[in-house]
């Protein structure tokens, strides 16, 4: 059994992946756009290079997302992708890519149980944790 993250990111998927790539060395695993689908009446208007379904492989881990609706609307709340590195300079590499255009919550620092520790809310609003597998 898996049990793996479906985001939308309702019209800046494909952005996302790009951005993911750099980020957190994101690997495209599937990559479907509207205009894959057969039937023409599936694809939101004016969406049809949008993309329909994307799995990306992250270290050990795999996401899927999509552009949904192409509303421009992507909201994230109440959930958080945590991102467990094998050390305090991945954490810090990982921690400003995903900063870039994005908010810091809380800084990337040692706490009582990791070396490094924070809080960041990428360019898309994707909530983020950042530890050491310490």
């Amino acid at each position: 059994m898996q049990l793996q993250p479906y985001l939308s990111f309702d019209g800046r998927c494909q952005e996302a992946i790009d951005f993911y790539r750099g980020a957190v060395d994101a690997e495209v695993v599937v990559l479907m756009r509207f205009s894959d689908a057969p039937d023409p009446s599936m694809h939101p208007p004016g969406g049809a290079d949008k993309v329909m379904h994307a799995a990306l492989r992250i270290g050990d881990s795999q996401i899927m997302c999509t552009d949904g609706g192409c509303q421009g609307r992507a909201v994230f709340q109440g959930t958080s992708l945590a991102l467990t590195v094998a050390d305090e300079a991945e954490a810090e590499r990982r921690f400003a890519a995903l900063a870039e255009g994005g908010q810091v919550q809380m800084p990337l620092e040692k706490t009582f149980f990791a070396s490094r520790f924070g809080l960041v809310q990428d360019r898309f609003g994707v909530p983020w944790m950042i530890v050491t597998a310490d």
